[in-house]
């Protein structure tokens, strides 16, 4: 038995499988759950090519967070497959070029609002989504960088970050008395296609280690994807609006 059995769970983010939300949708299977992973635009064909690679090969369906069409279009297929929903993983974000790098002061806000609604907002798009199918509560877990600090090369990824950690507060707020649980992982560096895209990555890779009293392994995404499965369990039943920390402690340790 695992702790997901019987669980339907919405995992959007799978892009390859070195993508964190592929190692949260292979736990997940793993530990008893039925899946749907979503892919968007071009990212679509990629999506369809990782999912045969998990244990139990998953629907795809098309979900752009930027449309609301999708968004409607989305939840009438899970309610046609399904009927109810009991978790959904939020691994969305995207930020322009512009806005990574060392200078924070160059992008506009034709740049940084699309890094807003991609990487913040859509918290909130998946939460429509799958409110009307958490019929008996449910959980929805977002990835995250812990945006409590300005980071070296994040510059507006961080600030969308900070957004994203404050929405889930507000929805938590908002769907408790649903029974609905909203809850952020601040994940340690993993080498993932998304952190190849930030300039000055490795900045991370070299400190994150050393400093973390348990160590970090920037290959191993699997004590995140456990952390996520926990939560998107029923174990965490009185948790919400918590970002829970998976970095090997270095959160912890001061400069």
């Amino acid at each position: 038995m695992g702790i997901l059995d019987d669980k339907k769970l919405l995992i959007t983010g799978v892009l390859t499988d070195a993508s964190l939300a592929y190692s949260v949708a292979r736990l997940a299977q793993e530990q008893g759950a039925e899946i749907i992973l979503t892919g968007a635009g071009r990212g679509m064909r990629l999506t369809q090519r990782t999912a045969k690679k998990l244990p139990v090969v998953p629907e795809v369906l098309e979900f752009d967070v930027t449309s609301a069409e999708q968004a409607s279009a989305l939840q009438n297929e899970l309610t046609e497959s399904w009927g109810r929903i009991d978790g959904a993983l939020h691994a969305i974000g995207f930020a322009p070029e512009a806005c990574l790098g060392e200078d924070f002061m160059t992008p506009t806000w034709e740049d940084v609002s699309v890094a807003m609604e991609i990487s913040a907002y859509s918290l909130k798009t998946v939460a429509e989504v799958v409110r009307p199918l958490m019929t008996d509560g449910g959980s929805i877990v977002g990835l995250d960088f812990d945006a409590r600090f300005a980071w070296p090369a994040y510059n507006w990824m961080g600030v969308a970050k900070a957004a994203l950690e404050s929405t889930s507060r507000y929805l938590a707020k908002s769907l408790g008395a649903e029974g609905i649980r909203v809850n952020m992982v601040a994940a340690g560096p993993i080498r993932t296609m998304a952190a190849k895209s930030i300039p000055g990555f490795a900045a991370f890779e070299e400190v994150w280690g050393e400093r973390s009293p348990l160590g970090w392994d920037i290959h191993d995404p699997d004590p995140v994807a456990r952390a996520c499965v926990a939560l998107l369990s029923d174990w965490f039943p009185s948790t919400t609006g918590e970002m829970i920390h998976v970095d090997g402690g270095f959160h912890a340790i001061g400069a």
